[in-house]
């Protein structure tokens, strides 16, 4: 079997990857924050295909690149380990993302598979900054990094989003079930999310046909939460894109 460089090819195939996920987790942050429920599956289902054929294509490009055993030249003896191994997890996590969105699956299985593949992923860019892989270790490390912590961040952030897309009824995150009763809106009540005010009639009982319902608010460790995920994802594209820069004019000046 033959031995082709698509080193930047994979960069480029990162880039895309890195921003379309970052991308929708955006989108899917503001339909959230909307208590848009519709917006909010149609943002995932919208993606699941170009994310799946990402996904396809890298993780054959992958497992490609571990069955060339071993990469030539005297600097390339384990890259195929190295590089290739937590291609083929992120290529899978990219299929499981795809088909968990595009079926209206539970999102958190497929976050389970990339907190595990995200923390692999940091091993072997810790060890390969320690042994010294690359010509640039230390950068290399801080790609693997981002990544590995974007795929850390994948689970809690799915199952928020599974708990979201449970509650079509607009009563995600409202922490206070019970309809209360008061005379007139006070501060600790607006702090409720989607809490319904009813006001009381002259009989002393609720009356529900002038009944208020306060706008929904998410809790703030869910937005903390999901904006930390698509910084991070953010931060591994632009790592990417970085890489892709300073492989690409190589690799065109002296092709394999």
């Amino acid at each position: 079997m033959a031995f082709i460089d698509f080193l930047a090819l994979q960069e480029g195939l990162l880039l895309m990857a890195a921003a379309l996920v970052g991308y929708v987790g955006a989108i899917a942050y503001l339909a959230m924050r909307r208590n848009d429920a519709a917006a909010f599956r149609s943002a995932l289902k919208g993606a699941a295909a170009p994310i799946g054929m990402l996904g396809a294509v890298t993780t054959i490009l992958a497992v490609w690149g571990e069955l060339v055993w071993q990469y030539p030249g005297p600097y390339l003896l384990a890259y195929n380990i190295y590089f290739n191994d937590v291609y083929t997890l992120f290529g899978l996590t990219l299929v499981a993302l795809a088909v968990s969105m595009g079926f209206s699956l539970k999102l958190q299985y497929a976050g389970l598979f990339a907190l595990v593949a995200g923390g692999i992923t940091i091993a072997y860019g810790w060890n390969g900054w320690q042994l010294g892989l690359t010509k640039e270790p230390f950068d290399t490390f801080l790609l693997f990094g981002a990544f590995g912590l974007a795929g850390i961040l994948a689970f809690p952030v799915t199952v928020m989003t599974d708990h979201f897309a449970a509650h079509p009824d607009g009563t995600a995150f409202a922490f206070a079930w019970k309809t209360q009763v008061r005379r007139s809106l006070s501060i600790q009540s607006s702090a409720r999310a989607a809490q319904p005010i009813v006001p009381m009639s002259t009989d002393g009982k609720p009356d529900t046909s002038r009944a208020i319902r306060l706008p929904f608010r998410l809790p703030i460790w869910v937005t903390l939460s999901t904006l930390a995920f698509i910084v991070v994802m953010g931060l591994a594209a632009f790592a990417a894109l970085y890489f892709l820069d300073t492989t690409l004019p190589a690799h065109l000046a002296t092709p394999p």
